[in-house]
């Protein structure tokens, strides 16, 4: 049951907080973290389309 709601909390506390995660990122790096998250997004599912294909 723990390993349900762990993940669940903090996905939960990840999107709630998600903007100063975001600031703090690109004060740090001058990046925002939104292109590499959608890259990264994107990359994975063309993946799994293209092993879904295959």
């Amino acid at each position: 049951m723990l390993k349900f709601i762990i993940p669940a909390i903090i996905v939960f506390l990840i999107i709630l907080f998600w903007e100063k995660i975001n600031e703090k990122i690109y004060e740090k790096f001058n990046i925002k973290i939104n292109y590499i998250v959608i890259i990264i997004g994107l990359t994975v599912l063309g993946i799994v389309f293209a092993l879904l294909y295959f």
